[in-house]
């Protein structure tokens, strides 16, 4: 089975522009990214796909591999698959840009549903976080996921689900941590089918695999990790690094 890691890079950012770009620790966030996903060993490869020649530089120059997007897309995953759309590969790991300290052992768990999905039934797995702060469970920026016994996603949504009629019903709640590996044909598929409405309601592309039929495994995680979306979260991770 080849297992690929693709980090789909955009430098522009509406938070916080050429985040990617930026100073950590003597090398750019982008390339302390590629370069933590390498020393994973999980990977029989690792790519950066961008539509920015500065982030593409930034990646070759620095001998790492970088696929230039040929077209406009409104995700990571259309990115990703028209990247791969042409390679001999099994599973994507779509691996953020933003994420410098990469944590091998929950990207090693989700990998493993793969290797013992002797049925072929999972289309793609996500990894989830078990929270219990009632802050945490509104904020409509946390996406939660319901899940059934097999633990394969139910449904994803901004709002609160389920909804705590009976608050003594013994209900866990998770938020959706977004890193994806996807099978290559799931991968594809979702860049040849259209939005539906569900997707476009809560602006969540995963959505898009549930309401065509795509099985997601959802994993349990304890990591949390370090992403960049501002400049205090890019002096955080600084400190970090430097302990």
């Amino acid at each position: 089975m080849k297992i690929i890691a693709v980090i789909p890079a955009r430098y522009a950012s509406t938070r916080f522009p050429a985040k990617l770009m930026q100073d950590l620790a003597g090398k750019t966030v982008i390339m302390r990214t590629y370069e933590a996903a390498v020393k994973t060993n999980l990977f029989n490869d690792v790519f950066v796909v961008t539509d920015s020649d500065i982030i593409f530089k930034e990646i070759t120059t620095n001998g790492g591999k970088a696929i230039m997007s040929i077209k406009e897309h409104e995700s990571g995953s259309d990115r990703i698959a028209e990247a791969v759309e042409h390679m001999d590969v099994d599973i994507v790991v779509n691996v953020q840009g933003d994420e410098p300290f990469i944590n091998k052992e929950p990207l090693a768990e989700l990998l493993e549903v793969f290797k013992t999905d002797t049925a072929r039934e999972i289309d793609l797995a996500s990894l989830m976080l078990h929270i219990t702060d009632n802050e945490a469970i509104e904020n409509p920026n946390n996406v939660k996921v319901v899940i059934d016994q097999k633990h394969f996603a139910l449904y994803f949504s901004r709002s609160v689900i389920p909804y705590p009629r009976d608050t003594n019903a013994g209900v866990r709640y998770f938020k959706h941590i977004g890193i994806y590996a996807f099978r290559k044909h799931a991968l594809l598929d979702f860049y040849n089918l259209p939005m539906q409405s569900l997707e476009a309601s809560e602006k969540l592309e995963q959505l898009r695999y549930l309401e065509y039929g795509k099985k997601i495994k959802m994993v349990e995680t304890a990591h949390i990790g370090i992403g960049i979306d501002t400049p205090e979260d890019l002096e955080q991770a600084r400190k970090f690094w430097a302990k």
